[in-house]
């Protein structure tokens, strides 16, 4: 039990709070982010008593220690808030697999770039895999087809990462999003629309 403790409190920075606070001398922000200038501890305490907020420690290496009046609760939820944000905003793409084959009809191959769309979309890489059975690897070039047509239909939203290359039997490349081609594009695209219904 002891273990998990230790566990949750390395994720979580520690504050010290009020009383707390070890320096003598502190160097105090008010609670509209201003700063009052170098305070002794017990006056530091008494101005965040006025307020009826707490003095919280926010740069314990300072010189003098830097202390702000606030809430303390409504600091922790914003201090969440913002860990939470910036885990959203890393969000870790994952690489989605597109199977084709060298002989693939239209509409198979429709449904393959609408699915490889999809995923480049959602801010994932697509990873295009060709297979060759049996004899098919007698002609490659059936394959490179394939691959070249899925690339310049998603050249709109995607880069390539990896070029068309043979390993084994399978021909594979690799495309990565590219938000900002998107929209570029989804511009062009709305001012040639606007100057047609004009």
């Amino acid at each position: 039990m002891i273990k998990k403790h230790k566990k949750r409190q390395e994720h979580r920075r520690f504050y010290r709070v009020n009383e707390r606070i070890f320096a003598n001398q502190l160097r105090v922000l008010g609670s509209d982010g201003k700063q009052i200038g170098i305070l002794s501890k017990y006056e530091a305490l008494q101005k965040a008593r006025q307020e009826e907020l707490d003095l919280v420690e926010v740069a314990p290496t300072a010189k003098p220690p830097v202390a702000k009046i606030i809430d303390f609760k409504k600091f922790l939820y914003q201090e969440e808030k913002k860990k939470k944000e910036e885990k959203k905003k890393a969000k870790v793409s994952e690489t989605k697999e597109v199977r084709l084959g060298p002989f693939m009809d239209d509409h198979d191959l429709q449904v393959m770039i609408r699915r490889g769309r999809e995923f480049l979309e959602d801010g994932n890489k697509v990873k295009l895999v060709l297979k060759f059975i049996g004899r098919q690897i007698a002609h490659p070039e059936f394959g490179q087809e394939i691959v070249k047509k899925v690339i310049t239909d998603l050249s709109d939203i995607s880069k390539v990462d990896r070029v068309a290359h043979f390993e084994g039997k399978q021909l594979i490349a690799l495309l990565s999003p590219e938000r900002k081609k998107q929209y570029v594009y989804g511009k062009v695209e709305n001012q040639k629309v606007s100057t047609q219904t004009v």
